[in-house]
C-alpha cells in the first residue's frame, strides 16, 4: 500500500459553509463540553483518588481559564468607552478593589491596570482609607460600628481572599491582629448569610380545591402526622443550555442531580433525602418514603406530592397499604406544598452557592447530608414557637414541650459582666 493510500480521509466541507462557519464554532464548543462533561462525571466516580485528583485539577484549569476569558470580554467592553464616560466606582468597590490589591499583592500600577483607572486614583483611595463621615471616599458594605459586625466582614473577606485559609488560622491571624476570636465563632460568622425574612407559613398544607367550590385543610397535629414530599434538579457545572435543539441537554447525570425530599409539615424537618442520577421511578421514591417510615417508627397520616409521573397509581397503592392518605397540590398553583419548595430553595441557595456541585455521588451525598443536618438541628423555622426542639423529636414520633424555668441570664445578669461594655465606639 503506497504512503497516500495510509492518509486519514478527508471531512469535505459543507457547501456555503463560510455562511455557518460562526454556527460552527458554537456548536462545536457545546458539543466538546458534552463530552468533557461525561469524561469528568467517570472521573469524579473512580475509585482511583489519582483519577479523582487529576479530573479536578483539570477542572479547576478549565474554569480558570474561562473565567479570565470572561474577564478579558468585559475588560474589553468597558475599555472601548472613553476614560471620561467610564462610571466611578462607588465607595463599597473602592474598599473591595483595595482588599484584592493586597490580597493578591499588586503594587499601585498593576491595580489601575487591572481595574482600568489611573495610578493617582489607586494611590488617592489608599491615601483616604481612613476618613469618616457620609462623604468617605472609601466605605464598607455595612456600617460597622460594632466589634463583633467588624469581626464577621474581615472573616468573609479573608475566606474570600484566601479559600484555602481554615477557621483555626483565621482565628490565628485575628489573634495576631489583637482580635482574640474561637474557632466555633469563626465557623459561625461564616456561614452567616443575607437571607432575605420570610413570612410564616401556614398550617395549610395542601390546598385542593374540591367539587363543591371549598378547599380542604390538612392541619398538622403533631410530627409524623403530615409529610410532604417533592423531587427537584440540582444542575452541576456542566448546565443544560446546548445551541441545538431542542436547546437543552437530558436532565440526568452529569448535567444535573434529582434530589428526593420528604419533609415533616408540623416540625419542619427533613425525614428523608435520596439522590438519583437520573429521574427517580416511582419505585425509588416509594423507597425512600419506605426508609423515612422505618425510621420514624409509623406512617404518616397524610402524605402531600404534587402531580408527577412517580406519584401515580403505585404511589397510591402504597399509601393505601400504610393506611395514609395521599393528597396533590393544586396544579399551576404557587404554594400547595410550600414547606418542601421553600426547603429545596434553601437546598439550591446554599448548594449552588459553592463555585460548582460536585459531580461525584460520594461527595453530593455528603453535601446534602451536612446541609440537611443544618437545617433539621440550627436553621430557625418561623411555624412553631418550639421549632428546634420539636425537629429533633421528630423521628421518634413524639413532640416534647420544654417546661421548667428559662435558664437565659437576664439583663441584670449580662450588664453586670466585664465583657458587656462596648468594644468600639458607635
Amino acid at each position: 500500500m503506497s504512503t497516500l493510500d495510509r492518509r486519514e480521509p478527508e471531512v469535505p466541507l459543507p457547501k456555503e459553509w463560510p455562511r455557518v462557519a460562526r454556527s460552527a464554532i458554537v456548536h462545536a464548543l457545546a458539543l466538546a463540553h458534552f463530552v468533557v462533561a461525561h469524561v469528568r462525571g467517570w472521573c469524579a466516580d473512580s475509585p482511583l483518588r489519582r483519577v479523582r485528583l487529576a479530573a479536578e485539577c483539570e477542572r479547576l484549569r478549565s474554569e480558570v481559564a474561562l473565567l479570565r476569558e470572561e474577564l478579558r470580554i468585559k475588560d474589553a467592553r468597558l475599555a472601548r468607552t472613553p476614560a471620561r464616560n467610564r462610571p466611578h466606582y462607588p465607595p463599597v468597590e473602592r474598599l473591595a478593589v483595595l482588599a484584592l490589591k493586597a490580597a493578591r499583592g499588586w503594587n499601585t500600577a498593576q491595580t489601575a491596570s487591572r481595574f482600568l483607572v489611573e495610578p493617582a486614583t489607586i494611590a488617592s483611595w489608599l491615601g483616604r482609607i481612613d476618613e469618616e463621615g457620609p462623604h468617605a471616599l472609601v466605605r464598607t458594605p455595612i456600617p460597622v460600628n460594632r466589634y463583633p459586625e467588624f469581626v464577621g466582614d474581615i472573616v468573609r473577606r479573608l475566606r474570600a481572599a484566601f479559600p484555602a485559609m481554615g477557621t483555626m488560622r483565621i482565628a490565628n491571624m485575628l489573634a495576631r491582629a489583637g482580635l482574640h476570636v474561637a474557632r466555633t465563632t469563626v465557623r459561625r460568622l461564616l456561614k452567616q448569610r443575607n437571607q432575605q425574612p420570610t413570612p410564616a407559613p401556614s398550617d395549610v398544607a395542601a390546598a385542593v380545591p374540591t367539587q363543591s367550590g371549598k378547599t380542604p385543610r390538612i392541619i398538622s397535629r403533631g410530627p409524623n402526622h403530615t409529610w410532604l414530599v417533592d423531587l427537584t434538579v440540582m444542575p452541576t457545572s456542566a448546565g443544560f443550555w446546548v445551541p441545538w435543539l431542542p436547546f437543552a441537554f437530558a436532565q440526568r447525570w452529569p448535567f444535573c442531580w434529582w434530589i428526593a425530599v420528604v419533609i415533616d409539615h408540623f416540625s419542619r424537618a427533613v425525614v428523608g433525602h435520596a439522590e438519583f442520577k437520573q429521574q427517580p421511578t416511582a419505585a425509588r421514591v416509594l423507597g425512600v418514603l419506605g426508609r423515612a417510615v422505618r425510621r420514624a417508627g409509623r406512617a404518616p397520616k397524610y402524605v402531600v406530592s404534587d402531580q408527577g409521573p412517580p406519584f401515580r397509581d403505585e404511589y397510591v397503592a402504597w399509601c393505601a397499604r400504610r393506611g395514609a392518605r395521599p393528597r396533590f397540590g393544586a396544579v399551576g398553583r404557587y404554594g400547595s406544598i410550600a414547606i418542601v419548595e421553600r426547603f429545596i430553595r434553601t437546598l439550591k441557595d446554599e448548594g449552588l452557592r459553592r463555585i460548582v456541585v460536585p459531580l461525584g455521588q460520594s461527595e453530593m451525598l455528603a453535601e446534602v447530608e451536612a446541609l440537611v443536618g443544618w437545617y433539621n438541628g440550627c436553621r430557625p423555622h418561623m411555624g412553631r414557637p418550639e421549632p428546634r426542639r420539636a425537629r429533633s423529636t421528630a423521628g421518634a414520633g413524639r413532640h416534647e414541650r420544654v417546661r421548667g424555668s428559662n435558664c437565659e441570664p437576664g439583663t441584670r445578669c449580662v450588664a453586670a459582666t466585664a465583657c458587656a461594655g462596648r468594644r468600639a465606639p458607635s
